[in-house]
């Protein structure tokens, strides 16, 4: 079982999206803006990082860029999960340091394939 954050200001997505982990047989861990997100990577060390781009506080490319620019976050794979669905958005997360960027509305298993590509393909579909 990995432990996978889930960054997203929305209750609904956070919902949503908590129950594909969970039903990966995965432990979610929340947070609610970029900020809070990026001090749970540093705080949890978490598997890997599922976040959102339009938060308060920090967005989610400069939490990303948070996360993988600190030593002792870098080697935790971010997939970016954003309704921002413009070429340049998904350019620019690549260059934050995202691994993969999805687009909400997003299909479960397409979302389900990407968390278990990242981490090594455990977990059960």
């Amino acid at each position: 079982m990995a432990r996978i954050l889930i960054v997203d200001d929305s209750p609904s997505q956070l919902m949503s999206i908590r129950r594909i982990v969970e039903k990966l047989g995965h432990e979610a861990l929340t947070a609610e803006d970029g900020a809070a997100g990026a001090e749970a990577a540093k705080r949890e060390i978490p598997d890997l990082v599922l976040m959102d781009v339009v938060m308060p506080n920090l967005n989610g490319f400069q939490a990303t860029r948070a996360i993988t620019r600190d030593a002792t976050t870098k080697h935790i794979p971010v997939i970016l999960v954003t309704t921002k669905d413009q070429d340049t958005d998904r350019v620019w997360g690549m260059r934050q340091g995202a691994k993969a960027y999805i687009t909400k509305p997003f299909n479960e298993t397409e979302l389900a394939n990407l968390i278990n590509q990242y981490l090594g393909g455990s977990g059960a579909a």
